[in-house]
């Protein structure tokens, strides 16, 4: 089997296109709109998330059936109808257009997969069984939930933003690699587990200078 390319998508004013109106294609929206994409939803009916977030502006919702052209732009589709006919209607007018699609619970029909996600912060991880299991997919993130803490986020959110600064102020290459890595194998996340925020100034600080001396 041929392996996926994991990848994250930066979908910031991206526009996308979900086909259908139920509970599966809003949440889908939801997921969309979480991203920062430009939401455009086609289905005659629609649940009532999906209204509500249509008189709110967040989406543009078309209550009527696919038509070739609404494709015209799109950077990707997700397909939740009740109909196996549209669903392949539009996974083949997609794919004749190269336009990522994913047909929900139909696998042979998906460019992609969407995995579960776990968020900390910055920190992001994707569990995906390449449409397998998507039930033993969540399993997993749910247990991974109570070892990456949101610690492990702000922990992150450090890092990025220290190395910023690192890169600013720290000209020679080899040094600015020898902080990161001091950064990282430091114990500023326990610190940060036991609320100790002061401690973790004066660890970032004692990481830098050690080597700038």
């Amino acid at each position: 089997m041929t392996q996926l390319f994991p990848v994250f998508i930066n979908l910031t004013d991206k526009p996308c296109l979900v086909l259908g109106g139920g509970q599966v294609a809003a949440r889908k929206v939801q997921n969309l709109l979480d991203c920062g994409a430009v939401v455009i939803v086609i289905s005659p009916e629609a649940v009532d998330d999906i209204k509500q977030y249509s008189e709110q502006g967040l989406v543009k919702w078309l209550p009527r059936e696919l038509e070739v052209n609404d494709l015209q732009g799109i950077f990707m589709v997700f397909v939740a109808t009740s109909s196996p006919e549209a669903n392949q209607q539009a996974v083949d007018w997609c794919r004749e257009r190269n336009i990522l699609v994913n047909a929900v619970d139909d696998p042979p029909n998906c460019d992609f997969y969407v995995p579960s996600v776990l968020r900390r912060n910055s920190l992001v991880l994707a569990v995906s069984t390449e449409g397998k299991s998507p039930l033993y997919a969540r399993k997993l993130r749910k247990e991974l939930e109570s070892i990456i803490t949101p610690e492990h986020g702000e922990y992150v959110d450090l890092l990025g933003e220290q190395r910023e600064l690192i890169k600013e102020t720290v000209s020679d290459i080899n040094v600015r690699k020898r902080i990161f890595e001091a950064l990282v194998n430091s114990d500023i996340l326990d610190l940060l587990r036991r609320g100790e925020r002061v401690k973790v100034r004066e660890r970032v600080q004692e990481c830098i200078s050690s080597w700038q001396d």
